[in-house]
């Protein structure tokens, strides 16, 4: 049987990069100190509502409520947090009967439809106007 060659030992890490990695850790961790200091609330109870508040680290976040055509509750607001790069997020957004529609620089937006897309949701629209419908089977 063939004598494999001794192992040899692995150095433990050094004293200056488990600093480091701690250092790094703590520097890393989030701001838990953050206080409010903004904090603006009106509730009329009618389903019409607003609050703002700001914290001390850069978040924001606002939101104005009013009763729905439908009966639902009609949203519009905005969110802004600081990012690791020091810049800002910040997401705008409408929530009402059509949906949930928020905005920002940081969503992805898809390509633009082809022009015969265009055309044909013309054509489903004239179809639909004149009545046209079709065998859904």
């Amino acid at each position: 049987m063939p004598r494999l060659p001794p192992l040899t030992p692995i150095p433990g890490p050094r004293p200056s990069v488990v600093l480091a990695c701690m250092l790094a850790v703590a520097v890393a961790r989030p701001d838990r100190d953050a206080t409010i200091v903004v904090d603006e609330r009106t509730d009329n109870g009618d389903g019409n509502f607003f609050y703002n508040v700001q914290t001390s680290n850069g978040i924001e976040k606002s939101k104005t409520g009013t009763p729905g055509s439908e009966g639902q509750s009609n949203f519009q607001g905005s969110f802004r947090f600081p990012l690791d790069d020091g810049t800002f997020a910040e997401v705008r957004y409408v929530a009402d009967e059509f949906g949930y529609k928020p905005e920002s620089d940081l969503l992805p937006v898809g390509p633009e439809l082809p022009e015969h897309v265009y055309e044909l949701l013309r054509i489903a629209e004239e179809q639909r106007a004149a009545g046209i419908t079709f065998d859904r089977k």
